[in-house]
């Protein structure tokens, strides 16, 4: 098989990876801020349930997670397992990166000053009103850099997918290197993989730069 037939039919499972790297951060980015609200919750059962699967969802791997989610329904239900595999692959990936943006939106929330909440009050805001419109804007000012590692992280880990035998970029490129006993499908998947980073991380590098008012 020549390179540009190797490249060709690689690039058929890129869109596939594509779609797992948006829907994920579609879903997770949102779920992670509510996760993390209902991690700082008065209520210590509300808040302590929330920390327990925060904890568990980052203290296992997401390829258990992968194969739970799309697996686990028919050895626990005997419910069949989902012809468009591409289901369960986002819905694990948005649960688990949604507990590492909640920890990153707690960590950002907290380190708002006191005052700032209170000057809101005072100006007769309400505390949904004080949240969205001046909590959150600098939230997402400061925690940005952590976003954008694991958005980074998450550009690699689409790979995961190839557990389930979904028809990714990766999977495909492993195919090949099995059929073809070659190296260079998974120096072509690097390659893909490293163009692809580069691109978020200059995306996200001009988010961060507008945000930088200040500068």
């Amino acid at each position: 098989m020549s390179l540009t037939t190797m490249i060709l039919k690689m690039s058929e499972g890129l869109g596939k990876t594509c779609s797992i790297f948006f829907l994920t951060l579609l879903f997770s980015l949102p779920l992670g801020l509510i996760v993390a609200l209902l991690r700082m919750s008065k209520s210590r059962i509300v808040s302590g349930i929330t920390r327990a699967c925060i904890s568990i969802l980052r203290g296992t791997p997401l390829m258990l997670q992968l194969l739970a989610v799309t697996y686990g329904p028919y050895y626990l239900f005997g419910i069949s397992v989902s012809r468009n595999k591409l289901i369960p692959v986002v819905i694990a990936f948005s649960i688990n990166y949604a507990a590492y943006f909640a920890e990153i939106y707690r960590g950002g929330i907290e380190s708002m000053p006191v005052g700032q909440y209170e000057a809101a009050e005072v100006l007769g805001y309400s505390k949904s009103q004080c949240f969205i419109r001046i909590i959150l804007p600098q939230v997402i000012k400061r925690i940005l850099p952590s976003i954008t590692n694991e958005v980074v992280t998450l550009v690699k880990d689409t790979s995961m997918a190839f557990t389930v035998s979904y028809q990714e970029m990766f999977t495909i490129g492993k195919q090949i290197a099995n059929s073809q006993t070659s190296f260079v499908p998974f120096v072509v998947a690097g390659v893909f993989y490293f163009v692809f980073n580069a691109i978020v991380d200059f995306a996200m590098g001009r988010i961060e730069k507008k945000l930088n008012y200040y500068k």
